[in-house]
């Protein structure tokens, strides 16, 4: 979705999902979410500019989300399943290295990524917002963030008693440090070397 990879056009007739929505209008609300987000900003993302974008009426909309933080919420767990999922290649300093260099691409070059600082950033100033922010998105990229670790403890790549929970903190941590509090750039060079760290120690 947006500009890190698009999204296949969808099929032509009606899908709808368990929700009974029309999978074609529920996908087109998301990717015109993420764009305007970039276009105009938090600010200026309005349910009614995502309904125009769309091509959906504004009404269908709100029988959906209650908000456009919904909306945004729903936009970056599907990206973030899409796009950060890591895939098994058999060998932990294999993955790691795709899924770092992924992430950091994600969190500062795409659309999705400019939807998680926006997100990020809200959270700091509304404690309701930040707690969904951690039960609704955190939690799924968690999820994602530790299967390297686990997949390489049932391989016998890490002992049992493996801390995945402190291992992906010093994996994920340096990159979202960067991405979201310092702005320093994140290259391949930079992500190989935390994994290297890693592996070392």
């Amino acid at each position: 979705m947006g500009s890190d990879g698009g999204v296949a056009a969808p099929s032509a007739g009606h899908h709808g999902n368990r929700h009974g929505r029309s999978e074609q209008a529920r996908r087109a609300v998301l990717e015109a979410a993420d764009d305007l987000l970039v276009e105009r900003g938090f600010a200026g993302v309005t349910i009614e500019g995502i309904a125009a974008r769309a091509g959906v009426a504004k009404q269908t909309i709100y029988r959906w989300w209650p908000s456009k933080v919904d909306i945004l919420m729903d936009a970056f767990v599907d990206d973030m399943v899409q796009h950060l999922t890591p895939p098994d290649q058999g060998d932990l300093g294999r993955e790691l290295r795709t899924h770092l260099s992924r992430l950091a691409r994600f969190l500062t070059g795409s659309d999705p990524g400019a939807v998680f600082r926006a997100l990020a950033g809200l959270a700091q100033h509304d404690p309701e917002m930040a707690a969904r922010f951690r039960t609704e998105c955190l939690v799924h990229q968690r999820a994602l963030d530790r299967l390297p670790i686990e997949r390489a403890i049932a391989r016998g790549e890490l002992p049992p008693d493996t801390d995945v929970e402190l291992a992906v903190d010093r994996l994920v941590g340096p990159v979202h440090y960067r991405a979201l509090v310092t702005g320093d750039p994140l290259p391949r060079a930079f992500t190989d070397a935390l994994v290297d760290r890693f592996l070392a120690g």
